[in-house]
Order: structure tokens, then C-alpha cells, then sequence
């Protein structure tokens, strides 16, 4: 059964809370119902009106798996060989914002670029997949990310984790929604209404299922950790004042304003 799982600011109680969409309401749950595989049913509480809450980052992962070079022409358009097996780098938790949310340019980059993503969240605690297991299962559901990065210190530092960890860098949302094939789903980012990406997931190198069992041979994943599975070529550079969107199909609109950081 598929849900749409948010995180949202209440203004009651200006506390955070998961909450199960339903028909524009947010029905408030409790995070130990968020990460069941059969969640009680939540619509007879009251809803609050989706329009009248504040959307937060969807989740609070332990950390960020991504996933580099994993569509042939992104890897080709920055002029690097495709991987023999999954190029794997870390965003730190202190890089995720939320739907609506500004990412902020730092002075010390003059490139700073967009990477629209599907974004995988485990919903259970996933170490040593075996082949006779679906990784799918492990899955809470998918989301969209914003790998955004700072692609000039990327290029002088040769590793990825300063140019990909600064503060605002890892936009996630607005909704996790499960109960999706994640085998053949358009990506798109877009910059001020201008489609700067277009790709579908049937064109990873290494599918999500593949990409769930493999990391859980290297690191444990723990529920609320986020998986973001590549880009699609098309990456480009964002500007003090742009309005960047990341949309997944059949998962929502991730939309960030961008600023220069004062």
C-alpha cells in the first residue's frame, strides 16, 4: 500500500512531527509508525490542512550514501570514465535542508551546481543483504535530493567531501512516498522554470536494488538514512537569486531558493 510520509513543523507546539498524507491533510504519527512495514491506520485523528504546516527534510538519516558517475552521460559530460563498480561518497546529516528551504552559496566557490537525484530512505535496518532477499524491502520509500555541489573545489581537491558537504548542500523532499518501482522513474531539475535535467532511473548503471545490496556489504544502513542514487547529465550553475526544482515522478516537487551566504 503506497503512503506519502512527511515531516512538518507544527504550529502549536513548534515541535517536529512525521506525518501521512491524505488527500491534501496531514495526519500526525508518531516516528515508531513511520518506520513500520504496517503502520495502524492514523485518518480518524484530526488532520492539519497541508497548506498550513511548514514541510521539513523528510528525514533525519545518520548519514547520506551517494552515488557518483552513475549515468553514462553525466560521467561523460565531466569528461570521467564510468566506474567498474559504484563510486560511493558520504554528505554529512548537517548538509540536508527542506522543501523551501535556501541553498546558500559559499564565498571560498565561484561554481557551485545542481545534481537532481532520486533518493532512496531505508525503512529498516539493512547490514549484509543476502542474495536470497529483495533489497527493495528494505526501502521506506523514495524522495528527491539535490546533490548540489561546489564543482571548482571538487576539481582541485580530486575527493568529493568538502566540495559536497557544506551546510544547505543536500536538499531532501518534500514527501517520502513508498510503494513505488524505482526501475523507471523520470528525473528532472529545473532552474528558474528552465529544464537544465531530464533522465530515467532505467538508465543507472547500478539500479537500486543493486546499489541497496552492495552498500549494505560496506556500511550498516540504518533507518532514515538516505541513498541518492546519481545524476543525469545536464548539470549547470546556480545563482544568488535562482529558484532550482527537483522533481521525481510520482514523488512530489523538491523546490529550493538559492542565496549568496552573508
Amino acid at each position: 500500500m503506497s503512503k506519502t510520509i512527511c515531516r512538518f513543523l507544527s504550529q502549536t507546539t513548534g515541535a517536529a512531527s512525521y506525518g501521512l498524507i491524505k488527500d491534501g491533510t496531514v495526519f500526525p504519527v508518531p516516528p515508531t509508525q513511520i518506520f513500520d512495514a504496517a503502520p495502524a491506520p492514523v485518518w480518524s485523528v484530526e488532520g492539519l490542512a497541508l497548506s498550513d504546516v511548514k514541510l521539513l527534510a523528510p528525514v533525519t538519516p545518520s548519514k547520506i550514501v551517494c552515488v557518483g558517475r552513475n549515468y553514462r552521460e553525466h560521467a561523460a559530460e565531466l569528461g570521467n570514465p564510468m566506474p567498474d563498480a559504484p563510486l560511493l561518497f558520504l554528505k554529512p546529516p548537517s548538509a540536508v535542508v527542506g522543501h523551501g528551504d535556501a541553498i546558500e552559496l559559499p564565498s571560498v566557490s565561484s561554481r557551485v551546481e545542481h545534481e537532481g537525484e532520486l533518493g532512496v530512505v531505508i525503512g529498516r535496518r539493512a547490514r549484509f543483504i543476502s542474495d536470497s532477499e529483495n533489497p527493495l524491502d528494505y526501502a521506506l520509500g523514495y524522495t528527491c535530493v539535490n546533490d548540489v555541489t561546489a564543482r571548482d573545489l571538487q576539481r582541485q581537491d580530486v575527493q568529493f567531501t568538502r566540495a559536497k558537504s557544506f551546510d544547505t548542500f543536500c536538499p531532501v523532499g518534500p514527501y517520502i512516498v513508498s510503494g513505488l518501482d524505482p526501475l523507471d522513474l523520470q528525473v528532472e531539475t529545473r532552474v528558474n522554470g528552465e529544464t537544465r535535467q531530464r533522465g530515467r532511473t532505467a538508465a543507472l548503471a547500478f539500479p537500486v536494488a543493486y546499489l541497496i545490496r552492495y552498500i549494505s556489504h560496506i556500511m550498516t544502513l540504518e533507518p532514515g538514512d538516505v541513498i541518492s542514487t546519481g545524476t543525469p547529465a545536464g548539470v549547470g550553475p546556480l545563482s544568488d537569486g535562482d529558484v532550482c526544482e527537483v522533481e521525481v515522478e510520482n514523488v512530489g516537487t523538491l523546490r529550493n531558493t538559492v542565496r549568496a551566504r552573508k
